[in-house]
């Protein structure tokens, strides 16, 4: 069975930085699309960035030029590298991967982690 399994999340004055990693378990295959999406409390959850197998991006307006998304594929794992973090950034991170196969064959549409909580205080 493939699981995502997030670490990095924590508590942060604003003006910091966090780095996020999430990692895929299992006989992984191949990953298409990895990313990461945040909920606020009260919020929907939301796109926050995403990074294809061939290493093209996509970050929502709001995270342009402070975050950035890399991905180490031999490690099927994906990171968010959070600068100048502000309070309104303070919410549930998940992770995301789309289109999982696995070395047996499986093949998952989209996979979530469990989210790790990011808190960024004025």
């Amino acid at each position: 069975q493939v699981q995502l399994v997030e670490s990095g999340g924590g508590s942060v004055q604003a003006g910091g930085s966090l780095r996020l990693s999430c990692a895929a378990s299992g006989s992984i295959f191949s990953i298409n699309a990895m990313g990461w999406y945040r909920q606020a409390p009260g919020k929907q959850r939301e796109l926050v960035a995403t990074i294809n197998s061939d290493g093209r991006t996509n970050y929502a307006d709001s995270v342009k030029g402070r975050y950035s998304i890399s991905r180490d594929n031999a490690k099927n794992s994906v990171y968010l590298q959070m600068n100048s973090l502000l309070p309104e950034d303070t919410a549930v991170y998940y992770c995301n991967a789309a289109k999982v196969a696995t070395a047996a064959g499986y093949r998952y549409p989209e996979l979530w982690g469990q989210g790790t909580l990011v808190t960024v205080s004025a």
